[in-house]
């Protein structure tokens, strides 16, 4: 029977590891298709933005009573799961409590210190299904979740209650195993633990072969439930959990807003002002494509902001554009960018290679009347706990529209015209530009 066990477990956990790495693999492909953008410079600074904003949360701390059930659930799902790894070497080597033996009684404090993390990760998910599905606050209940994003966040949720209940299960079950003598669990003993001792009154009426089966089945769940998440969550807004590291390392240092300006532009300007240096013959470069239209115009940056993105709605609570009523929703740029990444990355898998589909990311997935609401604020960026820029690709979908396409309302028009040709947006000659300032005098 133990034999049997330990090759269904490691059977299960090649297959959970095999899936869970393709799809790895699959997001990171997609990532690539983006364009080059060098963003490793300054790293005193990125080890700053790692430590405060991925593993502190700082900008969640904005709120208080929220980031502090927000770490507990976050920290606690991390660290209880060390106790994984125990539970994998157990199932793989087949013994019970491997670690108990020579930790001693430090293995006692780690585990009733994991039973307290369980605790609190049960209370905050708790908190937070009610705050969703109760209490509704106006960012959870906006259409943007609609249909499976919403189901998403409930599910993982649930699926964190689940896990820690059973966790707590596994520990009452076990100790209360102990104490009976039972020979496989009595051979390393712990002792009670700080919580899941309070559990022992609901089974205490159980016999020892149905704590033996409540005990595995909970051990066999939990596991079950850490490999099923695992590959949950490269198709979940949670796989922010993952990319919220690099996202941060990654994260632009410029002034939030700042524009990259195209060379090309600047060069066509220059030589406009000087034409001696403009190129000619083979030395004249045709000019680049302006802004982005589809997800490989964007850099990958932008791509790894789409994937990162948790969902939480505070940039589009955030925006005066949503706030208003107008169509914009910063949240809605970044899951429509990552779901035409998906749509992409499954055509290249069928296809070995991305075959043209009719389809692009302006237009079809975000429609001219939300570009053209955004203000360019850098709200949504200044909210983001994650360190995303929906501004920059809103910006880069914009410029497409307007030097591609040239598709601009006609106040803009007239505006680029005057800059264009009196180097203001104003209407007045260059020479006289200065002349408001006589009447100052």
């Amino acid at each position: 029977m133990q034999i049997a066990q330990q090759i269904l477990f490691i059977l299960l956990s090649i297959v959970s590891i095999w899936f869970f790495s393709k799809k790895v693999k699959e997001i990171s492909r997609n990532i690539k298709l983006g364009r080059d953008e060098y963003l490793n410079d300054n790293k005193p600074r990125r080890w700053k933005n790692l430590l405060l904003l991925a593993f502190g949360q700082k900008k969640m701390f904005r709120n208080p009573l929220v980031a502090v059930m927000h770490f507990f659930v976050y920290a606690g799902f991390i660290i209880i799961n060390i106790e994984v790894l125990e539970i994998v070497l157990d199932g793989i080597v087949g013994k019970h409590r491997l670690f108990a033996e020579p930790l001693g009684g430090f293995y006692t404090f780690l585990i009733n210190s994991f039973e307290i993390l369980a605790l609190l990760v049960l209370l905050g998910c708790a908190i937070f299904l009610v705050r969703r599905n109760i209490i509704k606050l106006k960012r959870f209940i906006s259409k943007d979740l609609d249909g499976w994003p919403r189901s998403d966040a409930n599910y993982i949720l649930i699926t964190e209650i689940v896990l820690m209940s059973l966790f707590l299960t596994l520990n009452a079950s076990d100790t209360l195993l102990q104490a009976r003598g039972s020979e496989h669990y009595a051979a390393n003993p712990t002792g009670n633990f700080i919580l899941s001792q309070y559990l022992h009154p609901l089974l205490n009426g159980i016999s020892t072969e149905g704590l033996e089966i409540i005990e595995r089945t909970c051990w066999w769940l939990h596991i079950a439930g850490i490999f099923a998440f695992l590959n949950y969550l490269p198709y979940s807004k949670h796989l922010h959990i993952i990319l919220a590291f690099p996202n941060a390392w990654y994260a632009r240092l410029e002034p939030m807003g700042k524009m990259e300006n195209m060379e090309s532009i600047q060069n066509e300007v220059l030589y406009a002002m000087q034409p001696e240096k403009a190129p000619t013959g083979e030395q004249a470069v045709a000019p680049q494509k302006f802004g982005a239209k589809d997800i490989m115009d964007l850099s990958w940056k932008n791509l790894m902001d789409a994937y990162s993105c948790t969902e939480c709605g505070r940039c589009s609570a955030a925006c005066p554009a949503n706030m208003t009523g107008k169509l914009l929703s910063p949240r809605k740029i970044m899951m429509d960018t990552r779901d035409r990444m998906e749509e992409v990355g499954k055509n290249i898998n069928t296809n070995k290679e991305f075959k043209e589909d009719g389809k692009t990311l302006l237009h079809d997935y975000i429609s001219v009347e939300e570009l053209r609401a955004c203000t360019t604020c850098n709200a949504c960026v200044q909210e983001c706990p994650v360190s995303i820029s929906p501004l920059d690709i809103i910006l880069q979908l914009r410029r497409h529209l307007v030097m591609e396409e040239s598709n601009s309302p006609q106040e803009w028009t007239a505006m680029f015209s005057n800059v264009e040709n009196n180097f203001a947006p104003w209407k007045f000659s260059p020479d006289e530009r200065d002349k408001w300032a006589e009447e100052m005098q």
